[in-house]
């Protein structure tokens, strides 16, 4: 299974018709963390009118909850959480600070506002596809070690580590659906010659070009 997450949330800023529109963008993993989270930005934005947010937790079961903290029904929380949907990002919470400026943008102006402050929140911050897979070690020797790796590049499977010894090892995260059709590539390549060996089930995601492992 594949979702996409906050790896690194951010902080953008609009400004519409004088009114400040400040985005933060949280990887979180409960309501009560989540909640947390919510009364420290209001703590840091103590004088701002409005905290809007929105947040959605789960892999599979996904929990949404939002509000629009005191501004028109419909125009702050759930244009939030429309960004979370249509981004399709998991275990997220945004919040939206505003400040007054003054002018009154209307219901069309906020819904704007808001979707436009958690958009750039988003665009600023670092989203990855978190995979379900296992941690694979893969035994060879030094005659067969060519065509695995031409097999892993060729299926754009980064090598996490190798260690050369006697023969040699392999180290690579798989998703639990290409593990088999892995095994028997390899097999077929190297005329069984090669040992392919799960060493522990784990999630995993490539950001910025460097395999990173999660805890599970």
């Amino acid at each position: 299974m594949n979702i996409k997450i906050v790896y690194q949330g951010n902080t953008a800023e609009i400004i519409e018709k004088k009114s400040r529109f400040i985005a933060d963008i949280f990887s979180v993993s409960s309501e009560e963390e989540a909640l947390q989270i919510l009364e420290k930005v209001k703590k840091k934005y103590w004088d701002a009118r409005h905290h809007c947010w929105a947040y959605a937790i789960g892999d599979e079961q996904v929990q949404e909850r939002l509000s629009d903290d005191g501004e028109p029904s419909g125009t702050a929380g759930k244009p939030i959480l429309e960004v979370i949907r249509g981004n399709e990002i998991h275990n997220v919470l945004i919040v939206v600070t505003r400040y007054f400026g003054g002018t009154l943008l209307g219901t069309g102006g906020l819904v704007r506002a808001y979707t436009q402050a958690a958009q750039e929140g988003i665009a600023v911050s670092t989203i990855v596809t978190k995979t379900q897979g296992y941690k694979v070690k893969i035994q060879t020797d030094y005659t067969t070690l060519g065509k695995i790796q031409y097999l892993l590049g060729q299926k754009e499977i980064q090598i996490i580590d190798s260690v050369y010894q006697d023969n040699v090892e392999i180290f690579v995260y798989i998703s639990k659906e290409e593990e088999s059709v892995l095994q028997r590539d390899i097999t077929e390549v190297t005329n069984g010659q090669t040992v392919v060996e799960r060493i522990e089930e784990c999630s995993f995601a490539n950001v910025e070009g460097q395999m990173i492992q999660f805890d599970n």
